[in-house]
């Protein structure tokens, strides 16, 4: 199965992401699922816009998320992403979410775990083969998961 390396990005738990409790509110974590997606996108040098403007989506079809520990107001957050299974029609996404240490702003606690699963479809909401549709962006994922053309 091919599996690419992670892409992180950081955040700041926003205050408007909490619920009553002071945590952040289980949807918002889906939010950040998407961020990790558009920037590994972006970072491979693809930016989502891009795949809009060929005329295809990548929605969500499936997705599983597992709460470790919560998450709250102002923490630092490390949303890590990575490829963990494609074809020319389906796309696998892995995320890990994590609080960052505040003076080291490395990794310290495992919050979320979770996958995405999505279909490429075309502006129809027809099924899309990404190698005919946008050949340049199914080589870069690819080499993304280190399988070279």
């Amino acid at each position: 199965m091919p599996v690419s390396d992670w892409y992180t990005c950081d955040l700041t738990a926003r205050y408007a992401e909490t619920d009553r409790m002071g945590v952040i509110y289980h949807a918002n974590y889906l939010t950040w699922f998407e961020i990790g997606r558009t920037e590994m996108i972006r970072e491979l040098g693809y930016p989502y816009r891009k795949i809009e403007e060929l005329g295809l989506l990548l929605p969500v079809v499936d997705l599983d998320m597992q709460f470790i520990k919560p998450a709250y107001y102002d923490d630092r957050i490390r949303i890590s992403t990575r490829i963990t299974d494609f074809t020319n029609i389906r796309l696998n996404f892995e995320v890990r979410i994590e609080r960052l240490d505040e003076e080291t702003f490395q990794a310290a606690e495992l919050l979320v775990t979770g996958r995405t699963r999505h279909v490429w479809l075309n502006n129809r909401w027809k099924s899309a083969r990404i190698d005919r549709e946008a050949p340049e962006l199914y080589a870069l994922i690819k080499r993304a998961c280190h399988l070279e053309e």
